[in-house]
């Protein structure tokens, strides 16, 4: 998978929690469908991503990411 497909994934999670009334609920609520949904490779792309550019992630995913374990390589 490639890493405009899991910037669009992520993207996606967000704008479904974006609702949710407190902000940290919904940062982590991303954090918690990331970490127990995706594969350890989709979390270390999208890990790498973030440290590389960061490019086209909602704010909420971005802040969502420091609180996701990259998965051992």
């Amino acid at each position: 998978m490639n890493s405009q497909q899991l910037v669009r994934m992520a993207n996606d999670i967000a704008n479904f929690f974006r609702s949710e009334p407190d902000r940290q609920d919904a940062v982590q609520g991303i954090a918690a469908h990331i970490q127990r949904f995706w594969e350890p490779r989709m979390r270390r792309q999208i890990l790498e991503h973030v440290q590389h550019t960061g490019s086209e992630l909602d704010e909420l995913v971005r802040e969502a990411l420091s609180h996701v374990s990259a998965p051992p390589a």
